[in-house]
């Protein structure tokens, strides 16, 4: 069992999530406990997370939480804590959010002493290199952003220029580390990590489809695991839709089910939908 209760998890996590997309969107706001934040149409970072996890959510701020949104032509979307006061799904639900999707939040402790490199017991295929990132080379980074961004897109279609650029603004962040997988010097995943006060999670990791179910995955997640040790965190998590590849492969690493999460939306007709 986890020596954190699986709320304190939660209240870590979302406020690591809250502070690190706030961080590097264009636009972002704190509310309720939580930020909401936007960063143009095709970027990942449109969305509010964190509200509620320190008391009820009054009606005014709701009204705040669409209003950012829809001033500018984007859909209000939220995620939404299990731990979260109850004013704030009973306030949603009056302002016509439904519930668009769940995401399971898993989580992992890692002890100083630990043998990680053990846990892959097939090592990944010949030829495997995972280095880390360096903002400073934009040849890296560009191929670091194609690979790791290529699992959130229809395969063959292009990168958005927003997409390109959050996540360009990611990688030169202080407190996220990026990993670029080769092998035989060919990119062919990628993934970051991020510290954040006390949290750490291990996020936005992509394997391109012909490398795939050959153990880089799970390379990348133990080569992160072993980055946040260095830098003194005893917790890590990785937020994953239930069922994919990634919850499958963070589990098998030690990672276990420490919350469930829903993800609300509103649609209007002058909003473009999130990605």
């Amino acid at each position: 069992m986890p020596q954190l209760t699986y709320a304190e998890i939660a209240r870590i996590e979302e406020r690591r999530l809250a502070l690190g997309t706030a961080a590097v969107v264009a636009c972002a706001e704190p509310i309720a406990g939580g930020w909401m934040a936007f960063d143009g149409e095709g970027s990942w970072g449109n969305f509010a997370v964190g509200l509620g996890l320190d008391g009820p959510v009054s009606s005014e701020e709701l009204d705040r939480l669409v209003a950012f949104y829809t001033t500018r032509g984007a859909e209000p979307q939220i995620q939404v804590c299990p731990f979260a006061h109850e004013s704030l799904v009973r306030g949603l639900a009056e302002r016509g959010f439904v519930l668009r999707e769940f995401e399971n939040v898993l989580a992992r402790e890692i002890a100083p002493d630990e043998d990680l490199r053990a846990l892959l017991t097939h090592g990944g295929p010949d030829g495997l290199e995972i280095v880390r990132v360096d903002p400073a080379d934009e040849g890296q980074v560009r191929a670091f952003i194609e690979v790791s961004t290529s699992g959130f897109r229809p395969e063959g279609e292009p990168i958005t220029p927003a997409l390109f650029d959050v996540t360009r603004r990611l990688v030169a962040h202080p407190g996220c580390d990026s990993y670029l997988a080769l092998v035989h010097g060919e990119p062919a995943g990628g993934g970051c990590v991020e510290v954040s006060g006390e949290g750490a999670a291990l996020f936005g990791a992509s394997v391109l489809p012909r490398f795939r179910e050959r153990g880089i995955q799970q390379a990348l997640i133990v080569r992160r695991l072993e980055r946040l040790r260095e830098r003194g965190c005893h917790l890590a998590c990785i937020s994953a839709t239930p069922g994919i590849p990634t919850e499958r492969n963070a589990m098998r690493l030690g990672f276990f089910m420490a919350y469930s999460k829903g993800v609300f939306m509103r649609r209007s007709e002058n909003s473009q939908p999130s990605t």
